[in-house]
C-alpha cells in the first residue's frame, strides 16, 4: 500500500492519481483529531479563499495554461472546480465549502483509498508527504533531522465582508474593461479618499513580527501594508488600479478596490489584494474609511501564516523525488512552488513519477515548455537564493517572438502539445 501524507490540494491529487492506476493508497490525514491554524473545516482539500484558482484564460495568463495542462492530465482538482464554480469574470472561482465535500466524496468513496486520521510523527520509506506550509510538531522535526532545516516566508490572508452590507450606492458592478459577466463589486475612491486611506493604512497597529518574519514576507502576497509603505501611488498602479474600470453615474475614479465572491450565493465578498498583517480593530477602521465600505461587517480578518518549505535545489530532484531516498517524494507548497493550482500540479507529478518507480521504470518530467515541467524544474534547479514560486511565463523556456500577446498564445499552444507528448509518455 502506498502512504501518502497530507489530503490538501498536492495530497488529494496525489492520491486520486495513484487510485486510479490500480494502487491501493492509505491516505493519513490529521483533521478531524487536529487543524493546523489556517483550517476552519473538517473536510479534505480545504480552500482558504474562492477565488484560489486565479485565471482561467488559457492563452494569456501561466496559471490558466497550467489548469489545461491538468485538464489533460485527468485532474481531480480541475474536476472539482467545474462542479463547484461560481461566477468571477475571468478567474476560476469556486465555492469552498462545495469544492471541498466534492474531493472528500470522491476520495472517500474510492476503492482503493482508505483514509486514516492520524497525525504523521516520521518520515515513511516510500511515498509522498505533502502536509502543506503549515508543518509542525514530530514530522517537522524529522524533516529537519533529515534534510538539515526548513526554509520560512509568511504570506497573508485578506478580510472578507458580507455583500448586504456594501453601500452600493458608492460601488458598481463590473469586470476589469468588459471582461467577463460583472462578477466585481468595485469600491471607487477619489483622491481625497485614496489618500486618507493610504495615510492610516500606513499608521494602523500592526501584529508584531519576528525578525525573519520581516525579511521573508513573500512577494506574491504581499501585505497591502506593506505594499502601500514603497509609496502612496504603489496600490493605484498596482492592486487598486482604476484602469478598464469606470461606472456612468459615479465617473472615472482616482483608486478602486475590488471586491470578489467568496461563497456561491454572493453572500460574502473578499477584498481583492488586501492581505493584511493590522490588527483586527485596526482591519475594521481602516477599511471602512473606503466610502462602499463604510458600513460593512467584517466575518473573516485578515491573518498572517508561517509558510514552510524545503530547500529544494538542495535536496530535491526535478520528480519530487529526495536526492537521497528516490522512493520518498514531496509535493505542495512545501517543495518552493507557491499556489493552490500549482500545489495540486506536484501532487500529479510526484503520483506519476512514483508510480513509474514502483514499477521499475525511470521518472519522467515534461520539458520545461509546458507550465508543469517549468515549475518542476525550477524547484531543482541550483539556486543560493531559493523562494517559493507560482505558475508564470518567466519560468518557461524563451521564445522569440516580439508581439507579447502572440508570444502567450504560441507559448501556450507550445505547452499543451508538450502536455500531449508527456500524457503519452507517462504511460508507456
Amino acid at each position: 500500500m502506498i502512504a501518502v501524507i497530507g489530503a490538501g490540494l498536492a495530497g488529494s491529487e496525489a492520491a486520486w492519481y495513484l487510485a486510479e492506476h490500480g494502487e491501493q493508497v492509505e491516505l493519513v490525514e490529521q483533521k478531524p483529531a487536529r487543524r493546523s491554524p489556517a483550517h476552519a473545516s473538517d473536510g479534505l482539500c480545504e480552500l482558504v479563499c474562492s477565488n484560489s484558482l486565479k485565471s482561467d484564460d488559457v492563452s494569456g495568463n501561466a496559471c490558466g495554461l497550467l489548469k489545461q495542462e491538468m485538464r489533460m492530465l485527468g485532474s481531480l482538482t480541475m474536476q472539482a472546480a467545474a462542479a463547484t464554480r461560481v461566477p468571477a469574470g475571468g478567474a476560476l472561482a469556486v465555492d469552498r465549502d462545495a469544492f471541498s465535500a466534492y474531493v472528500t466524496q470522491k476520495l472517500r468513496t474510492h476503492p482503493n483509498i482508505h483514509i486514516v486520521c492520524r497525525e504523521q510523527t516520521a518520515l515513511p520509506e516510500a511515498g509522498i508527504v505533502a502536509t502543506g506550509p503549515l508543518t509542525d510538531g514530530a514530522l517537522y522535526a524529522a524533516i529537519e533531522a533529515r534534510f538539515g532545516g526548513g526554509l520560512h516566508f509568511y504570506d497573508a490572508t485578506a478580510p472578507v465582508v458580507t455583500a448586504q452590507s456594501v453601500d452600493m450606492d458608492a460601488a458598481f458592478t463590473a469586470d476589469r474593461y468588459g471582461r467577463g459577466t460583472g462578477d466585481y463589486v468595485n469600491c471607487p475612491m477619489n483622491k481625497e479618499e485614496y489618500e486618507a486611506f493610504v495615510r492610516e493604512l500606513l499608521a494602523a497597529q500592526k501584529v508584531t513580527l519576528k525578525d525573519f518574519e520581516k525579511r521573508e514576507i513573500f512577494e506574491g502576497c504581499m501585505p497591502v501594508e506593506v505594499m502601500a509603505s514603497r509609496g502612496k501611488d504603489t496600490l493605484r498602479f498596482g492592486t487598486f488600479k482604476p484602469v478598464g474600470l469606470a461606472d456612468g453615474a459615479l465617473g472615472r475614479p482616482y483608486a478602486v478596490l475590488q471586491l470578489r465572491r467568496e461563497n456561491a450565493q454572493g453572500t460574502l465578498l473578499g477584498l481583492v489584494g488586501c492581505q493584511t498583517n493590522l490588527r483586527f480593530g485596526e482591519q475594521k477602521r481602516v477599511f471602512s474609511l473606503i466610502p462602499a465600505l463604510r458600513h460593512a461587517e467584517f466575518v473573516r480578518y485578515g491573518v498572517m501564516h508561517r509558510n514552510t518549505f524545503l530547500d529544494s535545489p538542495r535536496v530535491l530532484c526535478a520528480d519530487y523525488s529526495a536526492k537521497d531516498a528516490p522512493m520518498l517524494f514531496f509535493a505542495g507548497q512545501m517543495t518552493g512552488v507557491e499556489g493552490y493550482v500549482e500545489s495540486a500540479a506536484s501532487g500529479m507529478l510526484a503520483a506519476m513519477n512514483l508510480l513509474r518507480k514502483l514499477h521499475g521504470r525511470e521518472s519522467i518530467v515534461p520539458e520545461d515548455t509546458c507550465v508543469m515541467g517549468a515549475l518542476a524544474r525550477y524547484i531543482a534547479a541550483s539556486n543560493a537564493h531559493f523562494q517559493p514560486m507560482n505558475a508564470n511565463y518567466g519560468i518557461l523556456r524563451g521564445m522569440d517572438v516580439k508581439d507579447k500577446q502572440e508570444k502567450k498564445r504560441r507559448m501556450a499552444e507550445r505547452a499543451l502539445e508538450e502536455i500531449g507528448r508527456f500524457s503519452a509518455a507517462i504511460q508507456v
